[in-house]
C-alpha cells in the first residue's frame, strides 16, 4: 500500500495541467518499469497489457486520468505539497483523480500475472480528460485491443455510476436587422433570441432514463448589440445540454434545430451518454454487494466509449476542483480491495 501512497504523493508534487501532463507521465512509466511491467506510450499517455493477454478472451480496460485542473481560490495549503494530517491526504489531484488513478494500478498490478482470469485486463494513465481533450484516451482507444468492458476511475465513494450523461454545447445565433433604437427600425435579434430561450425553458425531451432522467437543457451564455441606441442585428447564445441514452448528441442537436428560428451549431457530438444495463454482469455484482447504483450527471472519458463502462473510485466527487482537495488513504485501500473482490466475481 505504502508504495502507492508515494506514487500519490509525488503525482501532488508534480504540477499536470490538462496538456502539461509529460511529467506526470513519466512518474506512472518509472513506476511501471520499477515494477517489471512493459508498456506502451503515446504522447501524454502509458498503458499496459496484462501479461498473459490473449486475442480470445474478452478485455476490460482500468483507466484514469492524470491531467488536473489549476488550483481553485481559497487554498489554505500548497496545492502541490503532499500534506498529510492522520488518514487525510491533501493535495491538488489527490481526489481527482489520483486516488481512482493509483487505487486502479493497484488493482491491475494484482492481476497483471494471473492465466486463470476470464478475461484480458489493460491499464491506462492518460491525458486532458479535465478539458475533453482530443490528445488523451481519445488516441489510445485505437492501440488497444477491442474492449468489452471499462472501470474508469473517477472518485464516487466506490459507489457504482453505472451511466453518465453526455454533454452536447449548443452556439445559437438569432438573426435580425439593425437600426435605430429610438425609431421603430431593425428587427431585434436579442428578442428573436429570447423567444427561442423561451422555447428551450419550456421543451422537454420525450424520452426519461429510468437511471440518468431526463435529457437536461440550460442557457448560460448570451450576448447581444454593439450600443445601447442600436437595434442589435444578431444575438448569440449558447444552450448547455446533457443527453440521456436514449439520444445521441447528433439525434438532440437536430430536435432542437428543428425546434428554433435561430441557426443551431453544435461545437462537438463526441461526448454522447455511456454506461451499462442493470442486467450488466458488473451491476448485477455491484447490486449483490449492497453497492449504491445510480446515474452520473458529469461528463469523464466514458463520453468517448463505445463499449460498456461504468465510473468508479475512491473519494468523493464534491471535493473535486476546491480549495484545499483531499482523499483518505484509507478510501484508497478498501477502493483496491472492492475493484480486486468484483473482479474477482466478473464473468463476461
Amino acid at each position: 500500500m505504502s508504495k502507492y501512497i508515494d506514487l500519490l504523493k509525488s503525482l501532488i508534487s508534480t504540477p499536470s495541467f490538462s496538456k502539461e501532463e509529460s511529467d506526470a507521465a513519466n512518474l506512472m512509466r518509472d513506476f511501471l518499469s520499477k515494477e517489471g511491467i512493459p508498456f506502451k506510450t503515446k504522447e501524454n499517455n502509458t498503458w499496459s497489457h496484462c501479461l498473459h493477454f490473449t486475442p480470445d478472451k474478452p478485455t476490460v480496460l482500468l483507466n484514469s486520468h492524470i491531467d488536473t485542473v489549476k488550483p481553485a481560490k481559497g487554498y489554505t495549503k500548497d496545492p502541490f505539497s503532499p500534506i498529510e494530517e492522520g488518514d487525510k491526504l491533501y493535495g491538488l489531484g489527490s481526489n481527482d483523480a489520483g486516488g481512482p488513478l493509483v487505487a486502479l494500478l493497484a488493482t491491475y498490478i494484482h492481476f497483471y500475472e494471473r492465466q486463470d482470469l476470464p478475461f484480458n485486463l489493460v491499464y491506462a494513465a492518460t491525458a486532458e480528460e479535465e478539458i475533453s481533450g482530443r490528445r488523451g484516451l481519445e488516441i489510445v482507444l485505437p492501440e488497444i485491443a477491442p474492449v468489452n468492458f471499462a472501470i474508469v476511475g473517477e472518485p464516487t465513494r466506490m459507489e457504482l455510476a453505472m451511466a453518465e450523461k453526455g454533454l452536447l454545447v449548443l452556439d445559437c445565433y438569432a438573426h435580425g436587422k439593425s437600426g435605430h433604437a429610438a425609431r421603430e427600425e431593425g428587427e431585434n435579434a436579442l428578442y428573436k433570441a429570447l423567444d427561442d430561450i423561451e422555447k428551450l425553458r419550456n421543451f422537454e425531451f420525450e424520452k426519461v432514463s429510468k437511471v440518468l432522467g431526463k435529457v437536461k437543457i440550460s442557457v448560460t451564455q448570451i450576448e447581444a448589440g454593439t450600443q445601447h441606441n442600436v437595434v442589435p442585428d444578431n444575438c448569440h447564445f449558447v444552450a448547455d445540454v446533457r443527453t440521456n441514452e436514449y439520444y445521441t448528441n447528433k439525434e438532440a442537436a437536430r430536435i432542437i434545430d428543428e425546434l428554433l428560428d435561430s441557426e443551431v451549431k453544435p461545437r462537438s457530438v463526441r461526448l454522447n451518454s455511456s454506461g451499462i444495463s442493470e442486467e450488466h454482469p458488473f451491476a448485477q455484482i455491484a447490486k449483490n454487494r449492497g453497492i449504491k447504483i445510480y446515474g452520473s450527471p458529469t461528463t469523464s472519458d466514458q463520453a468517448i466509449m463505445s463499449f460498456p463502462s461504468v465510473k468508479m473510485g475512491p473519494g468523493d466527487s464534491a471535493r473535486s476542483h476546491t480549495a484545499d482537495e483531499y482523499i483518505y488513504k484509507s478510501e484508497i485501500l478498501n477502493g483496491i480491495q472492492q475493484y480486486i473482490e468484483m473482479l474477482e466475481q466478473l464473468k463476461l
